[in-house]
């Protein structure tokens, strides 16, 4: 029946008179005369239809529970301490969220805890050999454990160290220093299905990286990226993973020079393609990039008057090419947001402006160009530097901070819609 409703725009009117009306006709056919008479005279005038608030009946959601367009508080009891610039990812049934900085100056953490939305509870995870205290640093899932490396250490320092977790047995292994690359924060990272790959980054001295590495948790070995061809060196970038390249995109290099060019690593080959500069988003940092299954989605950030952006761009490796995302309906400018892909639109949320937070988002339809609002109603508390997963039917955001002292430990799970946005409408003729 959703596939029936979206096919029709979720058009209440449109689906009365093409889901509806045919069926009464077939059933007013099959009675007898007399019985046809008498419930003819009882069926509305055409020109009352016409204009007739038709509202669509309500269907559960199938995975088993959650309302469409609503939000859910995640669970205090046994959350982790508030904080920001900390990481998560999604394994599959567990959300893990793992280090950052407690009281957004100098509490640098290695603490985290595993969140389970179907029991909306907390399980801790274990501190035994776990890697020092850091944040903004990297985390990726590789289907059986997380990866976190880099970051910055008040007490430390910048870091080129890091740790794989193990959820199911609740430990820590250190990965391995040997060739790994110069320690860095506010880089990235991407997992390829059989090695984790970090890039960029800042350095000593606000020094910034066009170096990187590919770390093979089998092995524990690392081998490094090339520079040949590479994008300039910058932090504050955005990189994703096509199936069969890592897309570097935006940040600013050390001279804090924002930045609107990319690179398209080839980890087979060793070897960068730069991204096409026609057309593409002005230069930005603090955005978001999300991958599609054919295109990745750049939005938001600030630029380098330190405005924040409500605008994007879709890239296309295939042809690289760049076509800009629609400004219609798009959520305020912002940076410090999170963005997910949840397989046919792209979900941003929280964030802020040089003079507030937000607790509102947006639904982004590449196929439609075309931005639909998310609900406030229950949202968290508007925050940024926050986490976002997706659940495959549910976003969940975690912690951030919002306008005051400390970071939170609060978020919210928000059950996404299924239908589309619905269409302009046109003009419905009237009826003789």
């Amino acid at each position: 029946m959703r596939e029936l409703f979206e096919a029709l725009g979720n058009d209440p009117f449109v689906i009365a008179e093409c889901l509806a009306r045919p069926m009464l006709a077939e059933r007013l056919l099959a009675q007898p005369e007399f019985e046809r008479v008498k419930q003819q005279s009882r069926t509305f005038d055409q020109t009352v239809a016409a204009g007739a608030n038709y509202t669509l009946p309500t269907i559960s959601d199938p995975s088993g529970g959650c309302v469409e367009d609503t939000w859910t508080p995640t669970n205090l009891t046994g959350a982790p301490d508030g904080r920001v610039s900390h990481t998560a990812v999604w394994t599959g049934s567990e959300m893990i969220v793992w280090g950052g900085d407690n009281c957004f100056l100098s509490c640098d953490v290695n603490t985290g805890g595993r969140y389970n939305p179907s029991t909306d509870s907390w399980t801790a995870t274990s501190t035994t050999n776990a890697p020092d205290g850091r944040h903004s640093h990297t985390a990726v899932w590789t289907g059986s454990e997380m990866i976190v490396w880099g970051g910055f250490s008040l007490q430390i320092g910048i870091l080129n160290t890091g740790g794989r977790y193990n959820p199911a047995t609740d430990s820590w292994v250190a990965t391995s220093t040997v060739n790994a690359p110069n320690a860095r924060l506010r880089h990235t990272a991407v997992w390829t299905g059989s090695e984790m790959i970090v890039w960029g980054g800042e350095g000593p001295n606000g020094s910034s990286f066009n170096t990187g590495g590919k770390y093979n948790p089998i092995t524990d070995s690392w081998i490094v990226t090339s520079t040949t061809n590479t994008p300039d060196a910058r932090s504050f970038h955005t990189a994703i993973w096509t199936g069969s390249n890592m897309i570097v995109w935006g940040g600013h290099d050390e001279n804090f020079v924002e930045l609107n060019t990319g690179g398209r690593y080839d980890p087979s080959t060793d070897s960068w393609t730069a991204t096409s500069t026609t057309n593409a988003p002005d230069a930005r940092q603090n955005h978001t990039a999300i991958w599609t299954g054919s295109n990745m989605i750049v939005w938001g950030g600030s630029d380098e008057n330190f405005v924040a952006l409500n605008t994007g761009g879709r890239y296309d490796p295939g042809t690289n090419s760049w076509t800009a995302t629609s400004t219609a309906n798009a959520p305020d400018a912002r940076g410090g947001h999170t963005a997910i892909w949840t397989g046919s639109n792209m979900i941003v949320w929280g964030g802020g402006d040089d003079t507030s937070n937000f607790n509102n988002g947006g639904r982004y339809y590449p196929d439609l160009d075309r931005w639909a609002s998310t609900s406030t109603g229950n949202a968290p508390d508007a925050r940024g530097l926050h986490t976002a997963v997706w659940t495959g039917s549910e976003m969940v955001v975690w912690g951030g901070i919002g306008a005051v002292l400390p970071p939170m430990n609060t978020g919210g799970r928000y059950c996404v819609p299924r239908g589309r946005p619905r269409p302009t409408p046109h003009p419905r003729p009237t009826p003789p």
